[in-house]
């Protein structure tokens, strides 16, 4: 068998086995996926997200993904992500955003900078938002867990965070990269949490998780979000 031949079969032979071990790992990514959330559920940085902490051996029923508390009657808050941990629970908020990104921990909105300065964009604060979702989540757990909360806003996307600062104690700002040396420095710098009905908890959360599976609950927050911001 002439050289060009043989190297030309064992590129190809070489292409069809990377193919199928990126098939598989996508395949086995899935099914991890899966013991958390549905592949259609919230955005895909949402679901990396949640991958990223199973594969940081972070147990699947401490895992909770796009739920829905409810505040109100017919009123409720949309939470990216959610971890139950012996220190307490951490609440997610996941962005996504491409450009520099500027804003202080108290003002109401963020700024997204694009194109060199030449666009500029505002967006709610996400630690205020985050805010938020944990102070519904509070009180809906009121009773059964008496824990604290931490707060973790990730970006993804080629963004830069530039100035970010007054950042409350308690609350987190990085990227995807840093999300589980965060967990890391919460889990190692804070004292047990006290749950009175762990599994209440549970079930609280799982509800608002199902939730997310309930169209016309997401259809009603979706039209709420844009009367509010209208």
């Amino acid at each position: 068998m002439p050289m060009t031949v043989m190297f030309g079969f064992i590129s190809v032979l070489a292409l069809i086995i990377a193919i199928f071990f990126a098939i598989y790992k996508w395949r086995k990514s899935m099914a991890l996926l899966r013991t958390v959330t549905e592949t259609h559920r919230g955005t895909w940085s949402e679901r990396k997200l949640v991958l990223k902490l199973l594969k940081h051996d972070i147990p699947a029923i401490t895992v909770y993904h796009d739920l829905y508390v409810e505040r109100h009657r017919g009123q409720y808050s949309q939470i990216d992500a959610v971890v139950v941990t012996k220190v307490g629970i951490i609440v997610f908020e996941v962005k996504d955003y491409s450009g520099w990104i500027f804003g202080k921990g108290y003002q109401n909105y963020w700024t997204q900078v694009l194109a060199y300065g030449k666009e500029k964009h505002r967006f709610y604060n996400p630690i205020l938002q985050n805010k938020g979702h944990i102070e519904a989540l509070k009180k809906k757990l009121e009773g059964i867990a008496e824990v604290p909360f931490y707060s973790v806003v990730i970006f993804y996307g080629r963004c830069t965070l530039r100035n970010i600062s007054d950042i409350p104690y308690g609350t987190y700002v990085g990227y995807a990269g840093s999300v589980t040396s965060i967990i890391d420095e919460i889990m190692e710098n804070n004292p047990p949490a006290n749950y009175k009905d762990k599994w209440g908890v549970i079930n609280t959360l799982r509800e608002a998780a199902s939730n997310g599976e309930n169209w016309e609950i997401v259809n009603r927050h979706i039209q709420n979000v844009r009367n509010y911001f209208r």
